[in-house]
């Protein structure tokens, strides 16, 4: 749910299944075939794990990191994983680049360039988000959902961005 001033957007489990659902229905209506779906962890772990399951394709991970300061809420320096996690050798053919959101764009555009820089059997690659805000210098292949007031997006699982085991056994009186 978008609150009145625009300034943030709060989404729940459901609405953020059925966004991801709807991201599968656009790339599968697009009839592009690719081999591989590459996640952007943390952002991109549940879309690309869902869709991965939809696609029935191998799902690979690479690790990126920009938001730290501020309890998550200020970009910081970007860094990018060196290495790639996949089930199949080295990542190559069509592949799937997914995250949850186009936020500024500089995330996705940095690894994109780095991937067709480093990755050579990387034929074709294309990105999907659920989430591009008007801010974006990037534009994604595939999108769900433009967000031209650029919100803060609240997620359903950012209880946990708080949670420490501490906490846990307080809450189930373990």
């Amino acid at each position: 749910m978008l609150t009145e001033d625009g300034k943030h957007l709060y989404v729940s489990y459901d609405e953020y299944h059925n966004l991801i659902e709807k991201l599968a229905i656009k790339i599968h209506q697009s009839g592009w075939p690719f081999d591989t779906i590459l996640c952007l962890a943390r952002g991109g772990m549940r879309p690309g794990d869902i869709l991965s399951r939809i696609f029935d394709k191998p799902l690979a991970i690479m690790s990126t990191s920009s938001y730290r300061a501020e309890a998550g809420t200020v970009q910081g320096h970007l860094d990018i994983a060196r290495y790639i996690t996949t089930p199949k050798g080295e990542i190559a053919g069509r592949v799937l680049l997914v995250d949850d959101l186009a936020d500024s764009g500089h995330t996705l555009k940095a690894v994109v360039d780095m991937l067709r820089t480093n990755y050579k059997p990387i034929t074709e690659l294309r990105t999907a988000v659920i989430w591009t805000k008007g801010v974006s210098s990037f534009a994604p292949d595939y999108s769900v959902e433009f967000l031209p007031t650029n919100p803060w997006i609240h997620q359903p699982f950012e209880y946990y961005d708080s949670m420490t085991p501490e906490k846990l056994l307080e809450k189930w009186k373990v």
